[in-house]
């Protein structure tokens, strides 16, 4: 008779940085089949064995994962110091008749340092005559602390036969002595104590020629343009900038009452395509770029786009005063900073425009829609897959609209597309495109397999390092600065809004707030993408709807809070009135249990009243990455001083005049189950209770982290009314 095979034996592993090898022997049995396979079951766990989930899609397997032949296999691209446990079960044509835990054998193994991923982008911020400013991202799996990063650039003509290397903590860096205009070739690597990780891709930019005829005491323009439409005329109306004649040889010339020769009016700067015109360019037809001083005295026209067979549109144009006093030849600035600046589609006559123009339109044969996981604003949200022509199949998220819907609403849900595909940052969510030529209509975007971060940090309570925490912070932190450097105001951050994938990489979602808020006598003020919750939003917005990037600072700041405390709500159970009189009063929230120090300052930094006061995304950067680089400054938690009288109470924390007992204060916050716990351990008195710790809890029987969090929270509730009733509460 054939049954199931046996458990395979002898199974070893072979740790090599964030891969492993496995290898077994067959099992005793094979059931009396020749059909013998192997499956590899691999789950990533915490501190608790017991607490496990599937690796995901980002680990990969080799030679496969399921059908195995042979008794081997690699893992490979697991997170560094991380337990992962894999099991490998023997089947046959019968295992699924009678499945049973006799066929498997399992190893449990931890992973150590690797070398950090490749850097996958380098923009340059400023580049002048001889100098190239450079920045770039994180590498996507650092695989630790980065210590430093290399830099190798060379002339490209020199094809790497001489080149030159230097090195810098930041992930910028000011590449000085170059020739002018001469193309240049930029690699960078990243550093953690496991090494180097590999070179960049190249990354070309060329120096400037530095001509500045006749610029001093003028106003300095950039227009950029593209190719829009082929024979599609564009209304002057909608360019109220500059008189410019594009010749059909594609050289920019200027022509005005004020400007019949450039040496008089306009001055034509000839310097090379930066890389911010590449950038907002995304792929489409040829583009150009002008860069002009306007002298004083002169002023400024329509742009009359005119060639034979083509036609131009402004993207942006920006401007300064020049002074020649502030900037010698070596040290020019350019207008541009790296980075695209924000459309708003709101501002477009026509909101189609704006969809063609920064969103992909994605035919819907390409999209395979497997379920259903959530239930958005303007219709259902599933996960399904997107496979495109030439391209390897990959897992998507589908926004779609509900039938029925009005045309506001079909704008509106599109303008969200219309947002996010500006954007292009590791730590914002990615566009993949649209579908608007058929129905449903849908919003294409990546799959993050771990959902939104507040949900996901209740489920994971307590599994997380601070470090890692910081880590997830400094992601959501170095997209904003992103954002703000865009000019672009979120004003709905929060946990919720946040995405996490399988790497445990944190996104900025949901842009589909509009700018304006509506009364609302409930203190919820609604706007066209939705509410937004007061105790997420900065005073200033609430009282006088000014939003701006120091009020997303202050959301930042809460968004921090709700980290480092797993997931719990803002001001727990207080009423919205509640919260805005306790801020106005100067009230901030308290740290969260076992929060650093260091964590909570800046939380308090976020939440100054005066936004000019709060630190700038850039600067909430810097801070994290210095913690990161010292670990020693996020040791010293709330636990070792008394918190400043600024800082609100646990209201689930019952009144302590008003407790008794040990056992009334146990019935008041609900844990009276623990009554006989506490009496047996000799915790007869409260303040023999405010002494205790996570251990502490565990050691008489509370097993439990969810209870150990809620008692710790009111524990720590108590101890700041002892404090206050004692007179040692620090003024801020």
């Amino acid at each position: 008779m054939f049954g199931p095979p046996s458990a395979p034996q002898h199974l070893i592993s072979n740790v090599n940085e964030t891969s492993v090898n496995l290898e077994w022997s067959p099992p005793v049995s094979t059931g009396g089949r020749q059909d013998l396979s192997y499956n590899v079951v691999c789950k990533r766990c915490g501190a608790d064995p017991q607490r496990c989930q599937p690796c995901g899609n980002g680990v990969h397997f080799s030679p496969q994962q399921l059908n195995l032949r042979g008794t081997r296999v690699s893992i490979t691209d697991l997170q560094a110091h991380t337990n992962y446990t894999f099991e490998i079960w023997a089947v046959n044509g019968v295992s699924k008749q009678s499945p049973s835990s006799d066929q498997a054998v399992s190893v449990t193994v931890t992973t150590n340092q690797a070398a950090p991923s490749p850097v996958t982008s380098i923009q340059a911020k400023d580049i002048t005559r001889h100098t190239v400013s450079l920045s770039w991202q994180e590498p996507e799996r650092p695989n630790g602390v980065i210590l430093e990063y290399e830099v190798k650039y060379y002339e490209k003509d020199q094809n790497e036969r001489s080149y030159r290397i230097i090195k810098t903590a930041s992930r910028n860096a000011d590449i000085k002595g170059l020739n002018p205009l001469t193309s240049y070739v930029f690699h960078v690597r990243a550093r953690t104590a496991a090494g180097y990780g590999d070179f960049s891709t190249p990354f070309e930019f060329m120096t400037n020629s530095g001509e500045r005829r006749g610029w001093e005491g003028g106003t300095r323009y950039m227009l950029c343009f593209y190719r829009a439409r082929q024979n599609i005329k564009i209304p002057r109306s909608r360019c109220p900038l500059a008189v410019i004649l594009i010749s059909p040889s594609g050289l920019l010339t200027a022509s005005s009452a004020c400007a019949r020769s450039p040496a008089v009016g306009l001055e034509e700067h000839r310097a090379p395509v930066p890389p911010l015109v590449e950038a907002n360019r995304g792929g489409r037809q040829q583009g150009m770029w002008k860069e002009f001083v306007l002298l004083p005295g002169c002023r400024l026209q329509t742009i009359i786009p005119s060639c034979n067979h083509c036609h131009y549109r402004v993207l942006y144009y920006r401007r300064s005063k020049y002074s020649k006093a502030k900037q010698d030849s070596d040290e020019e600035k350019h207008l541009h900073q790296g980075v695209r600046i924000y459309v708003d589609p709101f501002t477009y006559e026509d909101p189609n425009q704006a969809v063609r123009e920064f969103a992909k339109e994605i035919d819907a044969s390409c999209i395979k829609i497997e379920k259903v996981i959530g239930i958005g604003e303007f219709g259902e949200v599933c996960s399904g897959r997107l496979k495109m022509p030439g391209k390897r199949e990959i897992c998507v998220a589908i926004k779609t609209l509900k039938a029925g819907y009005t045309d506001k609403q079909r704008r509106d849900f599109l303008s969200e597309a219309s947002i996010m595909g500006q954007f292009d940052h590791p730590n914002i969510i990615h566009l993949e495109g649209v579908v608007t030529k058929c129905k449903p209509v849908m919003i294409i975007t990546e799959y993050m397999e771990n959902g939104s971060l507040d949900a996901f940090l209740r489920k994971n309570d307590g599994r997380f390092t601070v470090i890692q925490l910081v880590g997830i912070l400094r992601g959501i932190a170095s997209g904003m600065k992103y954002l703000s450097d865009m000019s672009y105001v979120h004003r709905d951050l929060a946990a919720r809004n946040i995405l996490v994938n399988s790497n445990l990489v944190c996104k900025v979602s949901d842009f589909g707030m509009s700018r304006v808020l509506e009364d609302d006598p409930e203190a919820a003020y609604t706007t066209r993408g939705g509410k937004i919750p007061i105790r997420w939003t900065a005073p200033e917005a609430i009282a006088y709807r000014k939003f701006t990037s120091a009020s997303d600072v202050w959301s930042y700041g809460i968004v921090m809070w709700e980290v480092m405390s797993y997931g719990e709500r803002p001001y727990w159970d207080m009423s919205n009135q509640d919260v805005i009189k306790a801020i106005e009063e100067g009230y901030r929230l308290p740290p969260p249990m076992d929060c650093p120090v260091a964590l909570h300052q800046l939380m308090l930094d976020c939440w100054q009243k005066d936004r000019g006061e709060r630190p700038k995304f850039s600067q909430i950067v810097n801070m994290l990455d210095k913690l990161i680089r010292n670990p020693n400054s996020l040791k010293r938690t709330g636990g070792e001083t008394t918190r400043p009288n600024t800082t609100l109470l646990d209201p689930s924390s019952p009144e302590f005049s008003s407790l008794g007992s040990v056992a009334d204060w146990l019935q008041a916050i609900k844990m009276e189950r623990y009554k006989d716990n506490f009496a047996a351990a000799g915790y007869t008195a409260l303040e023999a209770v405010v002494q205790m710790t996570e251990e502490d809890m565990a050691r008489i029987g509370i097993s439990s982290a969810a209870h150990q969090n809620k008692i710790l929270t009111s524990v720590q509730g108590m101890m700041s009314q002892m404090q206050q009733i004692q007179g040692r509460m620090v003024p801020v």
